[in-house]
């Protein structure tokens, strides 16, 4: 693994103990937050490997719940996340899953409230590190590290490019595009990490824009 910075390796600011089992957990959290759109009121954490051995120790618990009350990784809440959750009334369940995963430190979140849910899966790799490897029953690679949004799309000529036109036009660059579908002429799923925030204003284009289903995007 090739490093940026002498932060890629010592870590981000964070609130401990662990760089993977706290603050990466905290960006899972997080990163599911911003894909859903708002804060849920319900939410079941499936942890896996590492993660379900030691999650109270290394505070995993807690920084998942903050991350899905939207609380950065060296925020001083965390600590208290699950008491928040559950003074807002979120109701959160852990469960402990004995199911072999390809890393150790893996979690399963679903959350929802009475207008929709997610479900998604991340990892986190290490020094503050992860990666979303699936959302809603797609397979992806998303960092969680780089702004990016996520179309929901029909598989039909066009939709792809009616998106990436858009972009163009308001001067967004694409770093990275993945795009994947469940069958032909089904519902696919675009994944696109950019160099800079998402303008709300562009988000409501992208929703116009031929065959699009859902949009859903993560700030950095």
């Amino acid at each position: 693994m090739k490093y940026k910075s002498v932060f890629d390796i010592i870590g981000p600011v964070m609130v401990g103990p662990s760089s993977s089992h706290t603050a990466g957990a905290a960006r899972i959290g997080r990163a599911a937050r911003n894909l859903f759109g708002r804060e849920p009121s319900w939410a079941e954490i499936h942890l896996y490997g590492s993660f379900a051995k030691t999650y109270k120790g290394h505070g995993t618990d807690v920084a998942i719940v903050g991350g899905l009350l939207d609380y950065d990784t060296d925020d001083q809440r965390i600590g208290k996340s699950i008491e928040t959750a559950e003074k807002k009334g979120m109701k959160v369940s852990f469960h402990e899953d004995e199911a072999a995963t390809e890393h150790p430190n893996t979690a399963r979140i679903k959350i929802g409230d009475g207008d929709g849910d997610l479900e998604l899966v991340g990892i986190s790799i290490g020094g503050g590190k992860v990666e979303i490897t699936e959302l809603n029953g797609f397979e992806l690679h998303l960092s969680g590290n780089h702004p990016a949004i996520l179309v929901m799309h029909n598989d039909r000529h066009g939709a792809i490019a009616s998106v990436t036109q858009i972009l163009a036009k308001h001067e967004i660059n694409i770093g990275r595009m993945e795009v994947s579908r469940k069958d032909i002429g089904k519902e696919a799923l675009m994944v696109i990490e950019v160099d800079q925030n998402v303008e709300d204003e562009v988000m409501r284009e992208l929703e116009s824009a031929s065959h699009i289903l859902q949009l859903a995007k993560i700030v950095d």
